[in-house]
């Protein structure tokens, strides 16, 4: 394995870690054993388990800005990207019903740790929330553009966080419906 693979290899299987988890309970161990490299290998990749973190945060954001731009490709309409959105509850429901929703469980968990990098994990909601709001305006909101993308980006968390904590489908089923339901009547 390459140098730039072994270092890819790492951030991933850090990023399933500290999603299982948490930032705090994994170690530079665990990590390494879910590489399959020594720990002295390991730090030749990384120094510290802030440096991973902050790898972590970043490929996290590349992912989510190829799923936005993969939704605006794939769809024809605003309010069909922000369906793709809404809808992401029920493609991620047997991980959220796990472990929560990944961005909403690290950003809380950096928030509870007075952790530095919390408002780097908390740019993957606001590269959200910009990107609903786009969608919001594209649609003739602009006014209230802002408010509905908080909306939607709070209330998805919100089902999450409950969801994972009742576990009941249906819940999480009727919330998802409820959005879209409510997304439809804006663009009656």
């Amino acid at each position: 394995m390459g140098k730039q693979e072994t270092r890819d290899r790492i951030v991933e299987k850090a990023d399933d870690l500290f999603y299982q988890q948490g930032f705090e309970k994994t170690s530079f161990a665990d990590i390494a054993d879910q590489v399959g490299i020594s720990r002295g290998n390991f730090y030749h990749h990384f120094k510290s388990k802030d440096d991973i973190l902050t790898a972590v945060i970043d490929r996290r954001m590349e992912k989510t800005k190829g799923m936005l731009k993969d939704w605006e490709r794939e769809t024809q309409s605003p309010a069909e990207r922000i369906g793709c959105y809404i809808q992401i509850l029920i493609a991620n429901q047997a991980k959220i019903r796990l472990y929560g929703c990944p961005v909403g469980t690290l950003t809380a968990e950096l928030s509870k740790l007075d952790h530095l990098a919390q408002e780097d994990a908390a740019r993957i909601f606001t590269l959200f929330r910009n990107w609903l709001k786009r969608q919001f305006q594209q649609m003739g909101f602009t006014d209230r553009a802002d408010e509905h993308a908080l909306h939607i980006v709070g209330r998805s968390q919100g089902v999450a966080t409950l969801y994972q904590a009742y576990k009941d489908d249906t819940y999480l089923n009727k919330e998802v419906q409820d959005m879209k339901s409510w997304l439809a009547t804006l663009t009656a």
